[in-house]
């Protein structure tokens, strides 16, 4: 045996793998502690290839802000127990500041690179799926808030004036994201291919209505940009029913913040990440 227990128990600090292992690679390696790690990395690596067709269903939400900096990251792993680990914490935490620090949205290489860290002591399908840096105009007012559960947050950023009372509306805007998780912010991003499936479905429901059929043809189309305009509004943040004050959509509620304020304001960014969504 070409290593001591204090070789074993560097090589554990080091890589977070198990005992065994790190006996079996420091037996493949001649006790050398340096190629015993790469080893273990790179059995980490292949075991995490073999794993990229299960489901990463768990994992975390981390925003950070520094000034008028924001980065917003989504971390997977396989397990919540995996995913309330310290360890996976502190590398999701990791994740959001290197996003900070390189000021690029996207997956870069060094979030690959961090992930490598902790494969061989988890073993799980794990990737930083999503990453998204933000900086805030002068004259702006931002938000942040991430969901207890740390599988919801968002972002918004609204130009124009630094008002507290406009503060406070980006913060509810930040919740009625969590709460009612549009699938877009306006109508003009919805596909058409999405509208026109619905349209079909509402002529179906209404072709089987017996009370629909004695209706004039020009209500029954009217009746059916209806059900296609509601569906829509509620898929959309700007159309929504605002959390604070439900008689006022999105839209009608930031022009009135706007009024009370003094000032002429509109969203600048609007981020919602919903794990796994």
């Amino acid at each position: 045996m070409n290593y001591t227990a204090n070789d074993v128990k560097t090589l554990r600090d080091n890589t977070g793998a198990g005992l065994l292992d790190c006996k079996k690679a420091l037996n493949d390696t001649n006790g050398d502690i340096a190629a015993a790690e790469k080893l273990l990395k790179e059995k980490g690596l292949a075991a995490m290839a073999k794993r990229t067709d299960r489901a990463a269903g768990e994992g975390r939400i981390v925003v950070k802000q520094n000034g008028n900096a924001i980065a917003i990251v989504e971390v997977l792993c396989e397990t919540d127990f995996v995913s309330n680990n310290a360890d996976f914490i502190a590398v999701a935490e990791k994740a959001a500041e290197i996003t900070l620090e390189k000021k690029a949205s996207g997956v870069l290489d060094e979030h690959k690179a961090l992930i490598e860290t902790i494969l061989v002591k988890f073993r799980e399908n794990m990737s930083v799926r999503r990453a998204e840096y933000i900086e805030v105009p002068a004259g702006s007012v931002a938000s942040t808030y991430v969901h207890h559960d740390q599988k919801i947050g968002s972002v918004v950023v609204i130009k124009g004036s630094e008002a507290d009372s406009v503060k406070e509306f980006a913060h509810v805007c930040c919740l009625h994201l969590a709460s009612n998780k549009p699938e877009y912010i306006k109508k003009e991003e919805v596909p058409q291919s999405y509208i026109d499936e619905q349209t079909e479905i509402y002529k179906a429901q209404m072709a089987e209505d017996p009370a629909m059929a004695k209706k004039p043809d020009n209500v029954k189309e009217g009746i059916l940009k209806g059900k296609v305009s509601k569906n829509l509004a509620s898929i959309c943040f700007m159309d929504q029913p605002y959390l604070d004050d439900e008689k006022k959509t999105v839209a009608q509620a930031i022009d009135a913040a706007g009024k009370a304020a003094g000032a002429s304001i509109s969203f600048d960014k609007v981020i919602l990440y919903v794990l796994g969504k």
